[in-house]
């Protein structure tokens, strides 16, 4: 699944619990009117339920939308609060997908490349 996701998509969890009943039309208009993006950008949208024991995930490639879900048979997601969307990183996710609560202090400088090529910090 984390092999599609290129270097210029971004990941997005949605801050506000979502109804998972909700299919391609349902999370696509959620994107649009609740976390004011474009749902055709081929960022990753997270979207967990109120109980925090099924997730899913909407992207859009090429040609249409994926959805990718998971549902807890124990335990539950790690519970992100506020409103609206909170960015998340290769590494963030796959640490919500696993179950490991992950409290950054301080963050280490690492090398990025900004699009017009010069280094950022």
């Amino acid at each position: 699944m984390l092999t599609t996701l290129g270097p210029e998509n971004r990941i997005w969890f949605c801050l506000r619990p979502t109804s998972l009943t909700r299919s391609f039309d349902g999370l696509s208009a959620l994107v649009h009117n609740h976390l004011r993006s474009d749902p055709t950008n081929g960022d990753w949208y997270v979207f967990v339920n109120r109980r925090r024991t099924m997730m899913k995930i909407l992207s859009f490639d090429r040609d249409g939308y994926w959805i990718w879900s998971k549902r807890l048979e124990l335990g539950r997601f790690e519970a992100l609060t506020g409103d609206g969307k909170k960015p998340l990183t290769r590494t963030g996710l796959l640490a919500l997908l696993e179950g490991v609560e992950v409290n950054v202090r301080r963050r280490r400088k690492r090398y990025r490349k900004r699009a017009g090529g010069a280094a950022a910090d």
